[in-house]
């Protein structure tokens, strides 16, 4: 969890962060999750994320941090994540003790203890009965922007329904990690933004409603815990009483929805109409603002969150820095300087070699495997070293053009 406070010319004033495995180790995470045994089943504590709310803002404190200056709060969150409440939970968050910290008042508050997460695989038969349900999966992609993705909330919410139909019931709310936060702020329940909300596979992207026959596929009386999606630079209303009286926050600190990481991304980077932005990390991500897009089978268009209007597209491609460092210590001696070096003495275009490098099963697209080619299109097992370091980096790269390109 991490903190930022700036200034009106834009100045970093503060800076601060919790890491849930080492600050929180209680709750026994790695990598700030848990991995079931499945291998499929990916979930995080929800409590963890309360109480890294808490521990920040102590820390905050007792560094002396202005709380009164703040004029506005908004943040992001993962995307895809869900969040739960118990009937009866808005009462408890609204009139939360500030002589308590939050996570104290609010442990008993939620009907699924252990949210699913962006890197859940788990929830394949939902998908293919979503899909179905919509008259297949480009149909649901050209409603919701996406097809039916495994992490996607809907999907996931739909496997709680189906799993645990009694503990769907006793759920008054479900938010998204981003909306879960700024409920904590606004003490009541934050609405979910356009722009997060397009990751669930339940929002008409064109319309920005939910739509009844994906909310229908999922479970029965979905709307009603969901509330209506906002624009994702809404005010959502003041700050709660609680950090008022807890922290010294002025009272007319304004909640400013919160989004999903990929939108804050193209907010944060402050991408305009024809710009592509390239995040090369353990999944590459290229996400661009687009006016027209062209929903496809892989890929994403979310709402865009700076313009309503417009829309941001994004691919995932899961084989990403951990496979360039994989050929890096196979080909290059664990060097940077030595990988590039190699890349710098072979031609643009490598001679016709070309490869696809997937340690594990990419997204963008569905394949596995490597896969090597000679300029006569015939499959080779392998290339020398610097055809090799080539080949991956051309490859990445033209595949995220190609995507790109059916995106719009």
């Amino acid at each position: 969890l991490k903190v930022i406070a700036i200034d009106e010319h834009l100045r970093v004033i503060y800076e601060d962060n919790v890491h849930f495995d080492e600050d929180l180790p209680e709750f026994k995470t790695q990598g700030g999750v848990y991995i079931h045994s499945d291998r499929l089943t990916v979930t995080s504590p929800v409590l963890m994320w309360v109480k890294a709310l808490d521990m920040i803002l102590e820390k905050m404190k007792s560094s002396g941090f202005n709380f009164s200056q703040v004029r506005a709060l908004s943040g992001a969150g993962q995307q895809h994540g869900s969040v739960y409440w118990k009937k009866g939970s808005i009462q408890i968050l609204k009139n939360a003790s500030s002589e308590l910290p939050l996570h104290q008042s609010l442990k008993a508050c939620f009907s699924v203890g252990n949210s699913p997460i962006w890197m859940d695989s788990s929830t394949a038969s939902q998908c293919s009965a979503l899909e179905k349900a919509v008259g297949g999966a480009q149909n649901l992609a050209s409603v919701t922007g996406s097809r039916a993705y495994e992490r996607f909330t809907g999907n996931q919410i739909a496997k709680i329904y189906s799993q645990n139909p009694e503990v769907y019931m006793q759920t008054e709310r479900i938010s998204l990690v981003s909306s879960f936060a700024a409920s904590l702020f606004l003490g009541a329940y934050a609405p979910i933004d356009y722009s997060d909300g397009s990751g669930m596979n339940l929002l008409q992207i064109w319309e920005k409603v939910w739509s009844v026959s994906c909310l229908d596929a999922c479970a029965p009386g979905l709307e009603e815990k969901l509330g209506c999606p906002v624009p994702s630079h809404s005010v959502l209303g003041p700050i709660s009483p609680y950090y008022s009286q807890r922290y010294g926050f002025s009272p007319d600190c304004k909640i400013v929805a919160f989004t999903g990481d990929n939108p804050a991304s193209l907010a944060g980077m402050s991408l305009q109409e024809g710009d592509i932005a390239i995040s090369l990390g353990t999944s590459d991500t290229l996400f661009l603002w687009i006016q027209e897009p062209t929903p496809a089978l892989e890929g994403h268009i979310l709402c865009n969150p700076v313009d309503s209007q417009t829309y941001m597209a994004l691919l995932c491609f899961k084989n990403g820095s951990l496979m360039r460092e994989r050929i890096r210590d196979d080909c290059a001696s664990g060097s940077w300087d030595e990988f590039s070096k190699a890349l710098s003495s072979t031609v643009a275009g490598n001679n016709g070699n070309l490869g696809f490098y997937f340690d594990v099963m990419e997204i963008t697209p569905e394949a596995v495997g490597i896969h090597r080619f000679n300029r006569n299109n015939q499959k080779v097992s392998d290339f020398p070293k610097e055809v090799e370091i080539r080949a991956l980096i051309e490859g990445q790269f033209m595949a995220k053009r190609i995507h790109a390109e059916k995106l719009g």
